[in-house]
């Protein structure tokens, strides 16, 4: 599903450099290299505010502590995501609210956000999936409305931008009240094991978020807030400065890749691929606002299931993310829900799955991968 090793080549001497520098002046945790990522990143994103943290989960966690979200607030989120999304809501006692998505982008509903506000709402939690925003126009009017905070999960969408209406672009993960992100080695923009950080342009709120980090010390053994320990390391922070230049020139590629898939794709019954929705529509050579962290598509006439087994005969990698809603696991099962409220995320756990995606993929490959797909869906 991706090829690191390849990646890994065309930055191999500066992670080099860059880890030796580290062992030799043993500046393993909160180094010089993690508070020059955090300022690169502040840079790129354009935004005042990033806090690096141990992974992409502990972000969205930390994110919701700082808020001073309380036991019994409600957060509303897409039903159709990575369980750490709500994971981290049931962790912090706060009530889960789970509604359905779109079936163009994977992405939440507004109006179904818009119907499960109540009184108890604090919080919504949109999803960037599989690389692109959420409608976060339509979100942050509702969230003004109503006066509810935006956490942004934009664990798979860093690099992409959201355009408003008006024509303004502005980075994933930086249009709520805060965003989460994740860099895990598979992401867009990923370490060499694990990581995250928190985004926000509200300075209080990124004081607050400082602290929670390590352990709610701003000063050694003054303990101002309850924290965790969730850092950055040095090495960590080294990977992610190699590859953070590239990132746009790694968008770029499974941009190229993409177009490709659907180009082949075109018109072929039983397939429909994915789409770039919010005023960027399309998958064209100027398109933004999708990274394609994951290329996924919609499989019809119940053959999804066949696909898989096909593209695994043939070894070729493949995911279904996700084949089971989060209002159906047992952790998260609630008698509040109505199926009839999940029709599009029960839809697509049956009908999705994800291709290959990364920055290293050539011609050759993309063309046997398609072949195959098509050999079993039209045959």
């Amino acid at each position: 599903m991706v090829d690191l090793g390849g990646q890994y080549a065309g930055i191999k001497d500066r992670v080099g450099d860059a880890i030796a520098d580290i062992l030799e002046s043993s500046s393993f945790i909160n180094g010089p290299e993690v508070h020059a990522f955090q300022a690169e990143l502040e840079e790129y994103l354009g935004v005042k505010h990033v806090i690096p943290c141990g992974n992409g989960t502990d972000a969205l966690q930390i994110a919701m502590m700082g808020l001073g979200l309380k036991p019994g607030d409600e957060v509303i989120t897409a039903d159709f995501t990575f369980a750490a999304t709500v994971e981290v809501i049931a962790l912090l006692r706060l009530t889960p609210v789970l509604v359905d998505v779109y079936p163009d982008s994977f992405n939440i509903d507004v109006s179904a956000i818009e119907r499960a506000i109540t009184p108890r709402t604090k919080a919504i939690v949109p999803v960037h999936l599989f690389g692109q925003c959420a409608h976060m126009e339509a979100i942050l009017e509702l969230a003004e409305k109503h006066g509810l905070y935006v956490i942004e999960d934009n664990a798979q969408a860093i690099g992409a931008n959201y355009t408003f209406e008006n024509g303004k672009k502005q980075k994933a993960g930086t249009l709520g009240h805060v965003g989460a992100t994740s860099f895990f080695p598979s992401k867009n923009l990923g370490a060499y094991g694990d990581g995250g950080a928190i985004f926000t342009n509200d300075d209080a709120l990124a004081h607050t978020l400082r602290g929670i980090v390590n352990h709610g010390m701003y000063e050694r053994y003054h303990h101002d807030v309850v924290g965790v320990n969730s850092r950055l390391d040095s090495i960590q922070a080294a990977v992610l400065r190699a590859k953070l230049p590239k990132l746009d020139e790694y968008c770029d590629k499974r941009r190229a890749a993409a177009r490709k898939y659907s180009a082949a794709f075109d018109g072929i019954e039983g397939i429909i691929v994915p789409k770039t929705v919010a005023n960027c529509e399309g998958i064209c050579d100027t398109c933004d606002c999708h990274v394609f962290h994951q290329y996924t598509l919609r499989i019809g006439n119940g053959k999804r299931d066949g696909l898989a087994r096909h593209l695994g005969e043939k070894q070729i990698p493949f995911g279904i993310y996700y084949p089971i809603p989060l209002h159906k696991q047992k952790a998260y099962a609630d008698e509040r829900y109505d199926e009839n409220d999940f029709t599009v995320t029960n839809r697509l756990v049956d009908e999705v799955i994800s291709l290959p995606m990364h920055t290293e993929l050539d011609d050759d490959q993309i063309d046997y991968i398609t072949k195959t797909v098509i050999e079993f869906v039209a045959g």
